[in-house]
């Protein structure tokens, strides 16, 4: 009996050696990350440090799968500031990205900010692909209503609007309606004003289930940059034009 509690002990204290650095650091990889996906900006130098300290971290036969999505939003980030900053080893850090998101996916497979990011570096890489478009759907699948996903996601799906299938489509129209609801007039508006114009109606018309101030804040922005359209709900003598 000795020798088999001797043996637990030992197990104990193995997995205690290879898994509390990694409990050490998931609370700051993931507060980090958290700032990450509010796009909060972070100097270069910041993102090799932190991006350091995570690789330091022992590998444990138990990884923790928010360490992993922690550490693939972090990757991401970094791959992001060096191919703005066209560094010749920006293929690199797109490989070590995509790996690190593809890895994090096997232990988080309902992460829709994963699935989007896996989309988003595949297509940075290699252009827009048909082929690709069922990640997007997953992203979708897995969390349709995110408000800080859409700050992202839904300008990257309305660049792909008319490719999507009918069930995406409708997905991005209704969390182009939910960032109205969620007070994110501003960005709401860069979007429809933007990759989507063209899908202007139908983003628009979907909006009609939409808090009335809500309508009344996107007019007003609206009418600050000039643009005139037709939100339903709001009457022409409602209209700050």
């Amino acid at each position: 009996m000795r020798p088999l509690l001797c043996l637990f002990g030992l197990a104990g204290a193995l997995w205690s050696f290879n898994v509390v650095p990694l409990f050490w650091l998931d609370a700051p990889a993931e507060d980090v990350a958290a700032r990450i996906l509010i796009n909060d900006r972070f100097k270069p130098d910041t993102l090799t440090d932190i991006l350091a300290r995570l690789s330091e971290g022992k590998t444990s036969t138990i990884l923790m799968p928010a360490f992993a999505r922690a550490k693939a939003v972090v990757n991401i980030r970094a791959a992001e500031e060096v191919t703005k900053s066209a560094f010749q080893d920006g293929d690199h850090y797109m490989d070590v990205a995509e790996a690190q998101v593809r890895s994090a996916l096997n232990l988080n497979p309902h992460d829709s900010f994963l699935w989007l990011m896996l989309y988003s570096v595949d297509t940075t890489r290699n252009g827009f692909n048909l082929a690709k478009l069922d990640l997007l759907d997953q992203s979708y699948a897995t969390g349709p209503l995110e408000g800080w996903i859409a700050l992202r996601r839904n300008r990257i799906a309305l660049n792909a609007f008319p490719t999507l299938t009918r069930a995406t489509q409708a997905s991005v129209l209704s969390e182009f309606a939910e960032m109205i609801d969620a007070n994110l007039i501003e960005e709401a508006a860069a979007n429809l004003t933007g990759v989507g114009w063209a899908w202007r109606e139908e983003l628009l018309a979907g909006v009609d289930k939409v808090d009335i101030a809500s309508r009344q804040r996107l007019a007003k922005v609206l009418s600050r940059d000039g643009i005139k359209v037709r939100i339903p709900g709001i009457e022409e003598s409602e209209r700050p034009w």
